[in-house]
């Protein structure tokens, strides 16, 4: 039956001229992704083949990721020194940015509701009895505060002879000359003392990958970001020291301590006020996703110090499949919530292009893929197909 099946040419040839039919119709379906990419084109329809970083639309190489119903038609830009050199100058400018808004001068404490004010009339003893007997107590519980007069929730102090005095607001130095103006009238120049006995009033909040996360109370002395982090613990093993988020009022910073420490910076100048709340971010949050021909796809992990480049996470995933991938295609893809998506393109058919992936800085989230070569994506096509040929051509032998 096999001898008539090769006796007949035509039957032979159909079958071949069918199974290259498939062949060349598959290779431009191949399974598994791959970055497409065509010239870009301007408004009037005229080739751009020009163009730097940042411009809108257009890359460095002129081309686009195709698009898709599902995804933008996006501008590829080619990753070169230049670029990096701009993109490190514009992390610089920013961090520069944030420490100048927040190092300013620190203002001095202002007594608020629930502080507790030690004031001494000289020459009277008789107004120690109003201090209250909680200042002979020596197992008093840890969360009750030291003797002296709280200010009420509505920020006002009554002290003997004073009467009521609205407080909240000032500094210790203005509460006394106020009580000192009133009790003259009762008294020969009196000499007053105000101190503070017990700070309760204003706090800063502590978040995220700390030893000791909790609320910091705010003394007479400016509280740094370096120390608002020491008093709660320290750094856990799984923060980033390159994203602190800084929330005051309606607006929240992002504090880099290791690009602040790399320019030379003091984030010890860095000052915290009443009501800001500091999270440090953990580390699993910002990490970058590498997929496509490595040997081990993986979610890769920046360093302690929040510092990702594009070499180090390729080699979190083996580095590339040397016998899959085109080196030539190696993108990275980084989306924007504002703006537009990005698509960096790395052409690493050198070595020497490792170069710039170690210099080249990702950002959290950042996608990125190595593609296969041509010839990976043939194989498969032919390995799926091979089966069907197979198939149809046993069909045909036991049909004769």
């Amino acid at each position: 039956m096999l001898a008539v099946f090769l006796a007949r040419p035509a039957f032979r040839l159909g079958v071949v001229m069918t199974a290259v039919s498939l062949l060349a119709s598959a290779c431009s379906v191949a399974p598994g992704m791959r970055m497409d990419t065509s010239q870009a084109q301007d408004h009037s329809g005229t080739y751009v083949t020009s163009g730097t970083a940042g411009e809108t639309g257009i890359g460095a190489s002129g081309e686009k990721a195709s698009a898709t119903s599902g995804t933008p038609d996006i501008a590829i830009t080619e990753l070169d020194a230049a670029l990096i050199s701009q993109l490190a100058q514009s992390r610089k400018q920013q961090q520069l940015e944030v420490s100048q808004l927040l190092s300013g001068v620190p203002q001095a404490y202002t007594v608020g509701p629930g502080d507790v004010l030690q004031i001494v009339v000289w020459d009277h003893p008789e107004f120690a009895a109003a201090l209250g007997s909680a200042q002979t107590q020596s197992s008093a519980r840890p969360g009750d505060p030291l003797a002296g007069f709280v200010v009420d929730q509505n920020g006002a102090l009554t002290f003997p002879y004073a009467g009521t005095l609205h407080v909240a607001g000032l500094r210790a130095e203005e509460i006394q000359q106020r009580l000192s103006s009133a009790l003259a009238r009762y008294f020969v120049k009196p000499q007053v003392t105000v101190r503070m006995a017990s700070y309760r009033a204003h706090e800063v909040y502590v978040d995220g990958e700390v030893h000791s996360p909790g609320v910091l109370a705010v003394n007479d002395v400016p509280m740094t970001l370096y120390e608002a982090v020491s008093r709660a613990g320290g750094f856990s093993e799984a923060a980033d020291q390159s994203e602190l988020l800084l929330v005051r009022g309606d607006r929240s910073y992002r504090v880099n301590l290791t690009q602040m420490l790399a320019q030379g910076l003091s984030p010890s100048r860095l000052f915290l006020q009443a009501g800001d709340l500091l999270r440090v971010v953990s580390r699993d949050e910002n990490d970058v996703y590498v997929m496509g021909e490595v040997n081990k796809p993986v979610s890769a992990i920046p360093r302690r110090t929040g510092r990702m480049t594009l070499a180090d996470a390729l080699s979190q995933a083996g580095s590339v499949n040397a016998s899959t991938a085109d080196a030539a295609q190696m993108f990275v893809i980084r989306s924007s919530l504002t703006g537009t998506p990005q698509v960096f393109h790395l052409d690493a058919h050198s070595p020497v292009a490792m170069l710039l992936a170690k210099d080249f800085e990702l950002q959290p989230k950042d996608v990125v893929y190595v593609d296969g070569s041509g010839l990976v994506r043939f194989n498969r096509v032919l390995s799926l197909l091979m089966p069907l040929i197979n198939t149809g051509l046993t069909a045909g032998v036991i049909a004769k």
